[in-house]
């Protein structure tokens, strides 16, 4: 990477995390699957690193039958007991049942609007919100869309889906770009798709 492109704080200093930066986090996601993926990784980390998570997320997907909603929706409890002993994964009850519950809810999402996507994306006007942050500190933990998006996920049955989870999720899926402008991926993908520019400082 030439030396004058420049990151965010947290993505530097480790390979995964560094590749994690560049190619995924805040880039829009469309796809069903991956959204599961990011709910399913993001709760798991509750408490924890998101390196730690990452360095699971093969784990995981083996685990959780490549994040397919449907399939792990099926999950019986004998199932969630054999995932407790399986290494590859975070092996905490409540975490791995979460999993299974939210692919049930998921899977009632998308009957209802389509695509759970459709139903997320909603929540933002349909185009990623493009902030303007300029130093890690005034990244908030969570924002106003985050809190309504949780409290609708919790309505519909969904667990470990806090405000800051939730807002985590919003990140990862780029319905927002929190990447600091002095980031080379800041206005690759602050692009004409941002709804609109938030946190400018005067």
């Amino acid at each position: 990477m030439p030396r004058e492109r420049r990151r965010c704080g947290w993505g530097e200093g480790d390979p995964l995390i560094e590749a994690y930066h560049d190619t995924e986090w805040g880039v829009p996601v469309h796809d069903d699957r991956r959204h599961f993926e990011f709910l399913v990784l993001e709760g798991a980390q509750a408490g924890l690193s998101w390196r730690t998570v990452l360095g699971r997320r093969e784990g995981y997907r083996r685990a959780f039958a490549d994040f397919e909603p449907a399939k792990v929706a099926r999950f019986t409890p004998a199932r969630v007991t054999k995932l407790l002993a399986d290494p590859g994964i975070i092996r905490n009850r409540l975490k791995v049942e979460s999993a299974v519950a939210n692919a049930r809810a998921f899977l009632e999402v998308r009957s209802e609007f389509g695509s759970f996507d459709a139903f997320i994306w909603g929540f933002v006007g349909g185009a990623p919100l493009v902030n303007a942050r300029r130093a890690l500190e005034e990244i908030p933990a969570q924002t106003a869309e985050a809190v309504a998006l949780s409290k609708e996920l919790v309505r519909r049955g969904f667990r470990f889906v806090g405000p800051t989870i939730v807002y985590s999720h919003m990140q990862a899926c780029g319905l927002v770009n929190d990447h600091l402008v002095g980031c080379f991926r800041y206005r690759e993908l602050a692009g004409p798709a941002g709804k609109r520019a938030r946190g400018r400082k005067a």
